[in-house]
């Protein structure tokens, strides 16, 4: 009755399909307790021990650095990587690392001092009171990756399970064969396992926590349940033995029932896994504030004397742990790093250990089995049912070999996880998971490079459609100018006909108007400026100008007289006597203006009178003398009555005195056409055409005395009358 009441209260497990058992050969190395290592002279530490970028290096050669203290750098699935113990830092360069192509990475290499100090630590006992992101950061600093053999960043995998998990997993199966280091783990380091998966639980707030461990190993589940004690927080789970049950997805059918769905992530199904040594990993970065300098790891093979599990510090190279094991190579000898199904041998014994290496397996020629040739596929699809994942590795196999990546890629090539279970299976030796790697490391390439031609088409998609909008901006804009220009056109267009049909529609009375007004503006500046020019005349005091002013006074008087008609105003009539005299008076004013020294040429420097106006003022006022002559005999009948009687004698001394006078202004005017002739010959000929020519004056006196002979000869008649 008992052991039916204990039958149902066993919780259920479920089974995945597929799987192999191979010996297991744990034996070896379970039964030994940790250990610890002397430490190598120097270590080599990838930037890279993760999935993910490497970080940025924060040290350079010649710095000392003490052990814990970062040596990169990131954010994202960039982890840093801690300095193993305290030392100098010799060289960063690179290296050939953990990996199966055997490719050379960036290393930094440390001389170790012996001291192994620490840095100065920052550990949180009470993380509850801490911000979940806060916790999850100091994961993340503490540089923290997947130690089942993934290498996935945790902080990144915590920060995308945060809500919506509702079981957390803890991976304990360890099903591969040799590899022991989480069952010793769990053995001597059962209390801290426990707390990790604590703080792993309470920053996801899971529902459930189940761990998970094959039944292969009694004595890790006896300190599991002995350190639970009677807490309930945590479900301990012991499952059958099977390959590969420490799977992600084959452990959660198992202990859920539940499948992660093709393409997804088993948080899709409110499930998170996390591995027993990343739990214990976790507890020390929080409750102890130590990064992560060290991890276990399995040495084990018949070529090790002294098979077991140790503390490996990170950066020290493998052949530094075989030789503390007591490592004896044999004939064609390999060194796996891993287990025998899902491990890869190592190119050389000097890659160092790095976050993910759990196991350095040495077998021994006969361990292995003999080297058989790969033979042709038969078809016997035993692969397919030893598959746990339900693929058919039979068409991967043919589309990796043909290179047939699209079908490759529908038959969920990428659902592998390389466990081995089809190639252990295979009766022709054929090493399928070689080819599958191979393939997906292709097909990757593929969608890496599909990647990149999408973003550089749409880039360029971007660059043509920035450049199309640019494009339309400036023709908008200048279709914009356009019209503006358009507009100012039209408006000064419009505007210019107003002004003609304003001045079509002007009456004559409305135009006599706007002329008399322009006119008496023309006569208003006129004024003003032969005022200013007078005011200046005066200020400066110079006769010359004062001359100018009185010839231009007297010929304005003159024009007046002359306009004048003759009939109103007899007793005005002109004098020529007078007008001769007053043409010598100007002429003999213009000379003295002409021969008196200039003033001062810093007191009245633009002010000072050109020879050549002086030439054309007297030259005016000779023409004036001559027209004044010339006008005589019209006037003199005028001023003498004709019943007057007319003495001959005085007529010809009147006459002879004409003619001295005559003499006299033709001789003035030729000294005053010398001198002007001197400074400016063509001014004065432009400005005074109509001078005192001495022939004229003859010709005038001639007329004068035939006048005079007439007069005298009508005297008798008169007298007899």
């Amino acid at each position: 009755m008992l052991n039916l009441l204990n039958l149902f209260r066993k919780e259920k497990l479920w089974d995945f399909q597929g799987g192999i058992h191979p010996p297991e050969m744990k034996t070896q190395s379970n039964g030994t307790p940790l250990s610890q290592l002397p430490l190598p002279e120097r270590f080599i530490i990838p930037l890279k021990q993760h999935i993910g970028h490497e970080g940025e290096i924060c040290v350079a050669p010649g710095d000392h650095v003490l052990r814990g203290q970062p040596l990169t750098f990131g954010s994202g699935r960039m982890l840093p990587v801690h300095a193993p113990t305290s030392g100098t830092i010799e060289a960063i360069a690179p290296h050939m690392t953990a990996h199966p192509s055997g490719l050379s990475e960036l290393c930094i290499f440390l001389t170790a001092d012996g001291e192994d100090r620490w840095t100065a630590l920052d550990p949180q006992p009470d993380y509850r009171s801490l911000p979940r992101e806060e916790v999850v950061k100091r994961i993340f600093d503490a540089g923290i990756a997947g130690l089942g053999g993934a290498g996935f960043p945790t902080a990144t995998k915590l920060r995308g399970g945060l809500r919506g998990v509702k079981t957390l997993i803890i991976n304990a199966a360890e099903c591969e064969p040799y590899i022991t280091a989480d069952d010793r783990l769990m053995q001597d380091c059962a209390a801290e396992v426990l707390e990790g998966c604590r703080i792993l639980a309470w920053l996801l707030q899971a529902e459930r926590v189940l761990i998970g461990v094959e039944d292969n190993k009694p004595e890790a589940i006896a300190a599991l349940k002995q350190a639970l004690g009677g807490e309930r927080d945590m479900q301990l789970r012991v499952i059958p033995t099977k390959y590969p049950s420490g799977g992600a997805k084959q452990l959660t059918k198992i202990l859920t029932g539940l499948e992660v769905p093709h393409g997804g992530r088993s948080t899709d199904i409110g499930v998170l896994m996390q591995n027993v040594g990343t739990a214990w990993a976790v507890k020390r970065a929080i409750i102890n504030g130590e990064p992560i300098t060290e991890r276990v790891v399995t040495v084990t093979g018949e070529a090790i004397a002294q098979p077991r599990n140790v503390w490996g510090r990170l950066g020290t190279p493998v052949s530094h742990l075989l030789h503390h094991a007591g490592f004896t190579p044999g004939a064609r000898q390999m060194v796996i790093m891993g287990g025998p199904l899902m491990g890869f041998t190592l190119p050389s014994l000097d890659v160092p250990v790095v976050k993910i290496t759990n196991c350095i397996l040495a077998p021994s020629a006969d361990e292995m089995g003999s080297n058989q040739d790969e033979q042709s596929c038969i078809r016997c699809s035993a692969c397919a049912d030893a598959c746990p994942a339900k693929l058919l590795p039979q068409q991967l196999y043919w589309y990796s070999q043909g290179g047939d990546h699209d079908k490759a890629r529908a038959h969920h090539i990428d659902d592998c996880i390389e466990c081995g279970a089809c190639a252990y299976v295979c009766p022709s030796n054929i090493p399928l998971v070689q080819y599958y790697r191979q393939e997906k490391a292709e097909l990757r390439a593929i969608d890496l490079e599909a990647k990149r031609t999408a973003e550089a088409k749409a880039r360029f998609e971007a660059r043509q459609s920035r450049l199309e909008r640019e494009k339309l901006a400036r023709e908008a804009r200048h279709e914009q100018a356009k019209q503006r220009v358009a507009r100012s056109d039209q408006g000064e267009l419009d505007a210019a006909v107003a002004r003609v049909k304003a001045r079509q529609t002007i009456t004559p009375e409305q135009a006599a108007a706007e002329s008399e007004a322009r006119h008496a503006q023309a006569l208003a500046r006129q004024a003003e400026t032969q005022a200013e020019t007078q005011a200046l005349s005066r200020q400066a005091g110079d006769p010359r100008k004062a001359a100018v002013e009185a010839a231009i006074a007297r010929a304005k008087a003159k024009k007046a007289a002359t306009t004048e008609p003759v009939s109103e105003a007899p007793a005005e009539a002109v004098d020529p006597r007078k007008a001769s005299v007053e043409a010598a008076i100007a002429r003999a004013k213009a000379k003295k203006a002409a021969a008196a020294p200039p003033g001062p040429v810093s007191e009245t420097p633009a002010e000072q009178v050109d020879p050549r106006k002086a030439a054309v003022e007297a030259a005016i006022a000779r023409a004036k003398a001559k027209k004044a002559a010339a006008a005589q005999p019209a006037i003199a009948p005028v001023e003498a009555p004709a019943a007057e009687p007319v003495d001959p004698r005085k007529a010809a001394v009147e006459a002879a005195i004409a003619r001295a006078k005559a003499k006299k202004a033709a001789a003035a005017a030729q000294q005053a056409d010398a001198s002007a002739a001197v400074d400016s010959p063509e001014t004065e000929a432009a400005a005074s055409p109509d001078s005192a020519d001495p022939r004229k004056a003859a010709i005038a006196a001639a007329v004068a005395r035939a006048k005079a002979r007439k007069l005298a000869q009508q005297q008798p008649s008169t007298f007899e009358d």
